[in-house]
């Protein structure tokens, strides 16, 4: 497992939050597919995040199971979200999308007590199959609203996932509520930034540090595919973990931003 460790922070301090597409925990292709499951269960705990935001999830896959259920570790008994969960964190998980031997999702892990689980479908077409996990995490005596989104491929589908999301916030976010908004936005041309902030969400991003942080593919990071957005929260620190044993578990790395109420 990579070396990664990110500096401690006293409990509550700050809120750290992870975001990483696992890409259904595993990679390859053909006879050389294998499975990163394993792997990714030391890269969760390694972060150290107070909130994992993870994406293209895994409950159950039936044709998966069958051919990883022989090799060395083996598929997982119950869903990807619990097994990737550290001891004692919380997990909150709803399908995106059913395909035929089986389905994935998005999932939020918490350190913190969770609130009720909602989920939002922001499908903009049949072939793509995209949701809103919503999930109030309570921390320091207040409820900041966690959403986990993976956005479509095509730029138009993307837009109009923006104005869902923002419908949605209106309808089931109390107003000025702090709330972060993680995931992959599949955003190649960075061109939501602008449309995100119309609604009240800014980027985050180190103080006087770049905004984008490559994420995207994970050998050689080019595109900023994984972001936080947030609304009454600051920015404290932005870290993309890197290196070989990354590379190899997803084709994204992960994204690790440390988030402070705004006074």
């Amino acid at each position: 497992m990579s070396p990664f460790r990110p500096p401690p922070h006293p409990p509550g301090d700050v809120l750290r939050v992870a975001t990483y597409n696992i890409h259904k925990g595993v990679r390859g292709m053909g006879p050389a597919r294998r499975l990163e499951i394993h792997n990714l269960q030391m890269g969760v705990q390694a972060l150290d995040a107070d909130l994992v935001c993870l994406q293209e999830v895994r409950l159950f896959h039936h044709r998966e199971a069958a051919r990883f259920d022989h090799t060395w570790f083996g598929w997982p008994e119950g869903g990807q979200a619990e097994f990737l969960a550290p001891e004692g964190y919380e997990v909150a998980y709803r399908t995106n999308a059913t395909t035929k031997f089986g389905e994935h999702g998005n999932a939020l892990l918490s350190r913190w007590p969770l609130g009720d689980v909602g989920h939002h479908d922001v499908s903009d077409h049949r072939f793509e199959q995209r949701g809103l996990l919503h999930v109030p995490v309570h921390w320091r005596g207040t409820a900041v609203h966690v959403v986990v989104a993976h956005f479509g491929l095509i730029h138009a589908s993307r837009v109009r996932q923006v104005e869902r999301l923002s419908m949605f916030v209106r309808e089931h976010v109390p107003p000025g509520a702090p709330m972060l908004i993680a995931g992959d936005f599949n955003d190649w041309g960075e061109r939501l930034d602008a449309l995100m902030r119309t609604h009240g969400l800014g980027r985050a991003a180190a103080p006087q540090g770049r905004p984008r942080a490559p994420t995207f593919p994970s050998r050689l990071p080019v595109f900023a595919l994984d972001r936080v957005y947030t609304r009454g929260l600051r920015c404290t620190g932005v870290q993309v973990p890197r290196g070989p044993q990354w590379a190899r578990m997803s084709d994204h790395l992960p994204l690790l931003v440390e988030l402070a109420l705004e006074c």
